[in-house]
């Protein structure tokens, strides 16, 4: 028996609306990252981009659980020296709940050229508005 392998012109790509009020954050982003992948696909190859088109809205109205909302921060480095910045997800959520979503989907991506390619097929809305009407996206639900 021969190892599946899906061919570029086979893949098929759904778009996904997911509505996040009320959801945790870590729930969320793993299921989106899966969809993303395309491991919820029978036809789902490692090496290959396979997953769908995901639009997450209310995003500004995720949870975080426990003390995570005031103690987890977010580090970058901006590049100069002495440049290691630090946001709390209390100030992102206030300002970029799109980013918080954005970020935690992404660190469960490949670390590679093509979880950013992945990363590309994700698009998050702080509000109930999104822009993709025209692609006529499916409602997923899951138990998150």
């Amino acid at each position: 028996m021969s190892t599946y392998v899906a061919k570029p012109d086979s893949i098929e790509r759904k778009w996904l609306l997911i509505d996040a009020e009320g959801m945790t954050l870590g729930r969320l982003s793993t299921e989106v990252a899966r969809l993303l992948r395309g491991k919820h696909k029978p036809t789902f190859t490692p090496f290959m981009d396979t997953g769908d088109y995901v639009i997450v809205i209310n995003a500004s109205k995720i949870v975080l659980t426990g003390k995570k909302l005031d103690q987890k921060k977010y580090r970058y480095h901006t590049g100069y020296a002495g440049g290691l910045k630090e946001v709390d997800y209390k100030t992102m959520m206030a300002k970029n709940p799109e980013k918080a979503v954005e970020l935690a989907v992404k660190g469960m991506l490949p670390k590679n050229a093509l979880g950013r390619k992945m990363a590309t097929k994700l698009h998050v809305y702080a509000g109930s508005e999104h822009e993709q009407q025209a692609q006529k996206p499916e409602v997923y639900t899951f138990e998150g």
